[in-house]
């Protein structure tokens, strides 16, 4: 391993060490959130000039929205109640609906989310979007992509630093950028992204449930996401989510905890 690698990731380590709300678990970054949040915006804008982004008068943006203001008043409330008031700063939330049949959502650095009209019926209505949005909404909390990044950028890149990474190869940092919000991934990073999944599950159900959700709605939606599969899912050693039977198993047993951060 290169000498300038090591030093990246002990200058990551030991100057950016960090506590994932709720779950408690250590991590690092490598990148600033003011860094990564001018990316993340760059990009949203880039996303939305390129789709077909609903208007605001479309009854589903609408709905799509409640759940957003619902989901990120939670989420502001549990940060700023738990010692967390820098995180709520790092965030301008938005909410999108693009019209695209594909079945996925994301949220990125600095708040912005985007939803995909196909992810709309496995939703089945307000609780189904709220589980998918808490979800989503954890990894951003969470800082995922940041740490993604931390871990993609040393593998492709060596040990250029993101400011030259940008400069001289921009195309490729966009490109992992995106594969850091839930755009793709590599096989040598899959535990982790499954450990990030779990992750975003657990407090997923915890913004949700302070939303005024019933999280046990959870169950149902990623019940619903397995039979959209039609048995198509890879081993679970080769994907980046938990199986749906780990999942689903994992989300019951975390249920009494969510519980009680019922408003």
């Amino acid at each position: 391993m290169k000498k300038g690698l090591i030093i990246l990731f002990l200058v990551g380590f030991f100057v950016q060490c960090y506590k994932v709300p709720i779950t408690g678990r250590k991590q690092f970054k490598l990148f600033s959130s003011s860094r990564m949040t001018s990316m993340s915006f760059a990009q949203y804008d880039q996303v939305k000039s390129e789709g077909k982004v609903l208007p605001d008068s479309d009854e589903r943006v609408q709905l799509v929205r409640k759940v957003g203001d619902k989901i990120t008043s939670a989420v502001n409330k549990y940060l700023s109640e738990n010692g967390e008031k820098s995180r709520v700063d790092e965030f301008k939330w938005e909410v999108n609906l693009l019209d695209e049949n594909v079945v996925n959502a994301w949220a990125m650095p600095g708040g912005k989310i985007m939803f995909y009209t196909g992810i709309l019926p496995i939703c089945d209505g307000e609780d189904g979007i709220a589980t998918v949005m808490g979800h989503e909404i954890a990894h951003a909390v969470a800082r995922h992509g940041n740490e993604r990044m931390s871990q993609q950028i040393p593998v492709q890149l060596g040990s250029m630093g993101l400011a030259v990474a940008l400069e001289q190869k921009p195309e490729m940092t966009k490109n992992i950028l995106m594969s850091a919000v839930g755009a793709g991934s590599q096989l040598g990073i899959l535990k982790y992204s499954r450990l990030h999944e779990s992750e975003a599950d657990k407090m997923g159900l915890v913004f949700m449930t302070m939303a005024g959700y019933n999280p046990e709605v959870a169950i149902d939606f990623w019940t619903r996401m397995s039979q959209n599969k039609g048995g198509s899912a890879p081993p679970e050693f080769l994907s980046t989510h938990p199986s749906d039977e780990r999942r689903i198993n994992d989300i019951k047993a975390f249920l009494p905890e969510a519980r009680k951060y019922a408003p």
